[in-house]
């Protein structure tokens, strides 16, 4: 079992277990081409614990399949309509049937607020694909999340979502970020996903974990230890050769990156210790971190404490 050392100013270091979760799925309730019970044996298979089948506007009866393990967290994906003519894609997580299936979706506040409403977790899917802007995400209150790497839309160059998603944190959102496959066909399988810091795979566990922010983003890098006491931010990860503070602007730290002095200088690191304490006090820092076959991790967004959005 994985676990992760997590802290944040005014708590005391939290080792949770960690469960590596596909949040993003579709299948032959929509457009798929498995089915849910093949795409449930295909990442069982694969090694993850968690998954959630998507379906575009429909639900999956998660009663009917072998759950191969696995923990199904039951969601679906809703498509209100946006600005300039462009549709919302928006994830809603750990949803029961009080969303019907085919419900009106011209307003977009409104299917997030009723996402809420029923305890669910609203995400803004794959935004750069989409074509919104930052200030059009931001348009969208109560919205705790973002994708910021997306398997499927790498074919027209728009996997990642990292420079709108610090636009949205430099404006003082504080979007936490999904890595999933949104899987719809095989090329699209095990290349994007998310670590949950739960105390357990119950589905309960595993919302709260979400809810927290308890949780990263990647394509293969691991961190064990995401610590931020206030003054100093801390991380330790299996071996990269990227390891980065992303901050507001020029305000960022480097740990390290590739031909770090020149060529033939690249070296691995496993862990970063950054002094934030001179830091502007109402920015963000995000660690971003990558092995040495450019797969990356991203870890969840800090401020320091009287910063923090409500």
């Amino acid at each position: 079992m994985r676990t992760i050392s997590l802290q944040t100013p005014g708590k005391s270091p939290e080792q949770l277990n960690v469960y590596k979760a596909n949040l993003h799925t579709h299948s032959t309730t929509s457009d798929g081409k498995f089915s849910p019970q093949e795409m449930i044996d295909k990442y069982s298979a694969a090694g993850y614990d968690v998954l959630s089948l998507t379906d575009h506007g429909k639900h999956n009866d998660l009663s009917l399949y072998d759950h191969r393990g696995m923990t199904l967290i039951p969601g679906m994906e809703l498509h209100p309509d946006g600005p300039r003519g462009i549709r919302w894609h928006i994830l809603a997580l750990n949803i029961t049937r009080d969303i019907p299936e085919g419900i009106p979706e011209a307003d977009a506040q409104s299917v997030i607020d009723m996402i809420n409403r029923v305890g669910g977790y609203p995400v803004v899917a794959h935004p750069y694909w989409c074509g919104f802007t930052s200030a059009e995400v931001m348009s969208l209150k109560n919205v705790p999340a973002i994708e910021v790497s997306n398997s499927s839309c790498r074919y027209i160059g728009r996997e990642f979502n990292m420079q709108l998603w610090d636009e949205t944190l430099d404006a003082g959102k504080n979007y936490c970020a999904l890595s999933v496959d949104d899987a719809h066909r095989p090329r699209d399988l095990f290349r994007n996903w998310t670590m949950l810091c739960a105390k357990s795979n119950s589905v309960s566990d595993l919302a709260d974990a979400l809810k927290a922010g308890n949780y990263y983003a990647t394509q293969g890098p691991e961190f064990t230890r995401i610590h931020f006491d206030g003054t100093a931010f801390e991380a330790e990860f299996t071996p990269c050769t990227t390891a980065i503070l992303m901050s507001r602007r020029s305000t960022g730290r480097l740990t390290m990156v590739p031909d770090f002095e020149g060529p033939g200088t690249t070296q691995v690191v496993t862990s970063m210790k950054v002094d934030v304490s001179d830091f502007p006090r109402d920015t963000y820092f995000r660690c971003q971190i990558a092995d040495e076959d450019g797969r990356m991790a991203w870890s969840r967004p800090f401020r320091f404490p009287a910063e923090e959005e409500k």
